[in-house]
């Protein structure tokens, strides 16, 4: 399939797990009947609060992934499931998870965020996301066979440049960006970011986003989908809601064939490194 309707839910998520669903239910019914193909996601779907560990769930086999499932063959559609947390056997923290769903409701993939967010501003404040949450170490892409070639990330991840590179290199055409952004950072770096990853590698970028007071910060929200052009093709407002845009993977082809970035690396010169998973 090489043109289809990707849609976008951008949630206000809390600490009600079954409320939650029960939002995110409403919004794959209404994404659904827009003829999406692919429904995507945001950061902490199902809940966003203080207590990791507690509401870590099996991936698959635990409440939201056999949820989502059913929605996903009740509709007939692909579902990138923002992320959630996963139970993590070999440490207390767990892991910051990504589930693909595809339309027979089985899992297809899954990606661990890699990147904590970890700052520490002299005479501000300090945010140490690893001890609370254990990091990826694996690089996942998936291609779907029926909506693009898809590359996965989270939030803070969309930083790191090299990630998104090796992503498209091996393939991936669609680039997700599930997000919980800080309105203080992402009023400036969001959309920038997001644009110049579309940019640079020729693919499109989907980036959901939550929307809402935190129990730590004010949300950014406004998701988007940029096009491989660096076009923002669709944008949220400032609410909970459901965006569409139209994945053209012509179009895409069409523009790497006139920039050239990935034909024109250096690889004689400089070599970007994928190490294998432990």
């Amino acid at each position: 399939m090489k043109k289809f309707t990707a849609a976008v839910i951008q949630m206000d998520s809390g600490n009600d797990v079954d409320q939650n669903l029960k939002e995110l239910e409403r919004f794959i019914e209404e994404a659904a009947e827009k003829n999406a193909k692919l429904i995507a996601m945001p950061e902490n779907v199902n809940y966003v609060g203080d207590e990791s560990a507690k509401y870590a769930e099996d991936v698959p086999g635990g409440k939201t992934f056999c949820f989502l499932s059913e929605l996903a063959v009740k509709y007939g559609v692909w579902l990138h499931c923002g992320s959630i947390y996963e139970k993590n056997p070999a440490d207390s923290r767990p892991y910051n998870c990504t589930m693909v769903i595809g339309p027979d409701g089985e899992l297809k993939a899954k990606y661990h965020k890699m990147h904590p967010f970890d700052v520490e501003i002299k005479n501000g404040p300090a945010v140490r996301e690893s001890e609370r949450i254990c990091p990826g170490n694996e690089i996942v892409t998936v291609d779907t066979n029926e909506v693009g070639h898809w590359g996965l990330s989270i939030c803070y991840d969309m930083r790191f440049g090299e990630l998104y590179r090796l992503m498209a290199l091996e393939g991936a055409e669609i680039l997700f960006v599930p997000a919980d952004f800080t309105l203080n950072t992402g009023k400036d770096h969001w959309e920038t970011i997001l644009r110049t990853r579309a940019i640079e590698n020729g693919c499109y970028v989907i980036a959901p986003g939550q929307y809402g007071i935190k129990p730590k910060f004010q949300a950014y929200a406004k998701s988007l989908v940029v096009d491989p052009w660096g076009n923002v093709i669709a944008k949220a407002s400032d609410q909970p809601c459901v965006i569409t845009a139209e994945i053209d993977l012509d179009y895409l082809e069409r523009v790497r064939r006139q920039v050239f970035t990935l034909e024109n690396r250096r690889g004689d010169v400089y070599q970007l490194r994928r190490m294998p998973a432990e």
